[in-house]
C-alpha cells in the first residue's frame, strides 16, 4: 500500500477560490522542502524585533538585539526617518574545535522605519541593557491649526 499526501475534499458549497488556495498550499510545502524552515535566529537577524509606543509627550521605541555591543549599534535620524544599523561579530574559533550545529547567526542588520509623528531631533535619547535598545524621542510642539472663514458670494 502507497503512502499518499492527504488532500482536502471538495468543499459542499460553491466555493471561488478553492484552486487557489490548494495551489498556495503546494508551493509553501515545496518551497519548505527545498530551502528547509527559517530558524528563529536568521530571520530576527535580518530583521530585529520592534515595538514602537507612541505616548502622549513621546514616541518609545524598544528593539531587541542579543549579543550585540552597544558599540556594534549606530542609530539616525532625518526627517522622521529612524535607521537602526549594527553587526553582530562571529566569536573567535579556537583551534581544534568540532563544530556539529550552529543556529546562530551573525553578521549585518539595517532597520529603517517612519516615525508616526514629528520629534525633537535634538532631545532623542537611548539606552543600551540586557540586549534590548530603548530609543526616547520626544515628539515635537505640533503647530495649532485655525479655522479659516469661507465666504459664500
Amino acid at each position: 500500500m502507497a503512502i499518499e499526501r492527504f488532500r482536502r475534499q471538495r468543499p459542499t458549497l460553491w466555493e471561488p477560490f478553492f484552486g487557489l488556495r490548494g495551489l498556495q498550499e503546494e508551493m509553501n510545502r515545496l518551497f519548505s522542502d527545498f530551502y528547509g524552515e527559517p530558524s528563529g535566529t536568521a530571520v530576527s537577524m535580518v530583521n530585529p524585533a520592534v515595538d514602537v509606543v507612541d505616548t502622549k509627550d513621546s514616541i518609545r521605541i524598544h528593539v531587541e538585539l542579543p549579543g550585540i555591543a552597544k558599540e556594534d549599534v549606530e542609530i539616525s535620524l532625518k526627517d522622521d526617518i529612524l535607521t537602526i544599523r549594527g553587526e553582530k561579530k562571529r566569536e573567535k574559533e579556537e583551534k581544534g574545535e568540532n563544530r556539529y550545529y550552529v543556529e546562530r547567526s551573525f553578521g549585518s542588520f539595517s532597520r529603517t522605519m517612519s516615525l508616526p509623528g514629528r520629534v525633537k531631533n535634538d532631545k532623542v535619547k537611548a539606552t543600551f541593557k540586557n540586549g534590548v535598545l530603548e530609543i526616547d524621542l520626544p515628539k515635537a510642539e505640533e503647530e495649532k491649526s485655525r479655522e479659516i472663514q469661507v465666504k459664500v458670494e
